[in-house]
């Protein structure tokens, strides 16, 4: 991994992917840069998946090619690039409950080597950086409750954490909301808020099809729709009505309240 790093935290290039005879990615092109946050927006099945597995390499396009922070894939040792990269999704917290003894502070540690339960020494300063990322997602008082009894919001604070722990350059929140009510989404997403809007942190792509949760650092949006690319760029400028049907495939209203969309399914009579 020798080569120099540029301005290019992704470049996708006419990427496309077909499973069982049918068509997954259609040429798609994508660039994120440094300094830039991006959602990624679609249905279930629209592609979003199968983005990320090319980004970390655990999905190979037909066609096209993939640089991920300077390095193109062919080229580049990718479990070694994978290091540079968090990947935070609720399926992950599931290896943790068959350790039902690990607390919150254990499991933030883990990252470190991207293992699943610690199997290597702890140093003093390990603990210090998890203590303080702890702190840093208001998750603190938590430090030494077993990860298992923890609630989904609390959970998905200590994955972000332990993905953290890596220091990455790019980190991918793959619906960190799934799952919570209504006061846990708005305090992760008030957490999430905080750390991206802090400078020298990695890129973030947050991925979701919920467009409510784009809190106002997040700087640009990816919507997708059956394999295809509806729109790519900044969020005030891609974030339109006329957009956001194409990828939903529903008559919709947007609103715009503290820079954060709101969208309303339009009634049927009124179409």
């Amino acid at each position: 991994m020798n080569e120099s790093n540029n301005c290019d935290v992704i470049r996708l290039e006419d990427i496309v992917w077909k499973r069982e005879g049918r068509n997954i990615l259609n040429h798609v092109s994508w660039n994120v840069q440094t300094g830039e946050h991006w959602a990624v927006l679609g249905l279930n099945g629209s592609g979003k998946t199968s983005i990320l597995k090319m980004i970390t390499g655990y999905q190979w396009p037909n066609g096209g090619s993939i640089h991920v922070l300077g390095h193109r894939f062919g080229s580049v040792n990718i479990p070694e690039l994978r290091k540079s990269i968090g990947w935070v999704s609720t399926s992950l917290d599931d290896k943790f409950q068959t350790r039902p003894r690990d607390t919150a502070l254990e499991v933030t540690l883990s990252g470190k080597h991207a293992s699943v339960g610690l199997f290597d020494e702890i140093t003093d300063e390990d603990m210090t950086k998890a203590t303080q990322l702890l702190e840093k997602l208001r998750i603190t008082h938590k430090a030494d409750q077993a990860f298992a009894s923890l609630s989904q919001g609390e959970k998905r604070k200590v994955m972000i954490a332990r993905a953290l722990m890596s220091s990455p350059r790019l980190l991918i929140l793959d619906e960190p909301c799934n799952g919570l009510d209504i006061y846990a989404k708005e305090e992760l997403l008030s957490t999430i808020e905080d750390m991206i809007s802090q400078p020298g942190g990695p890129t973030l792509l947050y991925v979701t099809h919920h467009i409510e949760e784009l809190v106002p650092s997040v700087t640009h949006a990816l919507l997708i729709s059956k394999g295809n690319i509806v729109a790519a760029g900044e969020k005030n400028a891609v974030l339109n009505e006329e957009v956001l049907e194409q990828t939903f495939q529903l008559p919709v209203s947007l609103t715009w309240e503290d820079d954060r969309p709101w969208i309303r399914i339009k009634s049927k009579n009124k179409v």
